[in-house]
């Protein structure tokens, strides 16, 4: 099982937000928060948005090596469209929208979306 996961951001207040959003809508709460960082939990498994004075970029890029993506279960196939529908007021871009549900393919139903520093998540229909 996944312990953690840590992303540096260059904003964290903006990063806050927009991840603060999504992961409150896919009933993640929050977990712990200090100057630099912020997390939320689900279960065992929490995330950590942290602005690092230790950064040496401003914005991530999911085609270099290293993190592509994070896939999240979303609930059911409405709760996508609902999800997808309202992330671009919360800081979320939609990525291949016109292949959208199925841009990871025909029996796989997905959004997306990439924040303003270039994260990319995928959220999952569930059955």
């Amino acid at each position: 099982m996944l312990h953690h996961v840590e992303l540096w951001v260059p904003d964290l207040p903006r990063a806050s937000r927009s991840w603060g959003w999504l992961l409150d809508r896919l009933g993640w709460t929050p977990y712990q928060e200090w100057e630099r960082g912020r997390s939320w939990r689900s279960g065992e498994t929490y995330l950590v948005l942290e602005q690092s004075p230790a950064l040496t970029g401003d914005r991530h890029d999911r085609l270099r090596p290293g993190l592509n993506h994070l896939a999240f279960h979303a609930g059911s196939r409405t709760e996508v469209d609902t999800l997808a529908k309202t992330a671009p007021g919360h800081g979320w871009t939609p990525l291949f929208p016109d292949r959208y549900p199925h841009a990871g393919g025909p029996e796989h139903y997905a959004a997306y979306l990439a924040d303003s520093d270039g994260f990319e998540v995928e959220v999952v229909a569930v059955g």
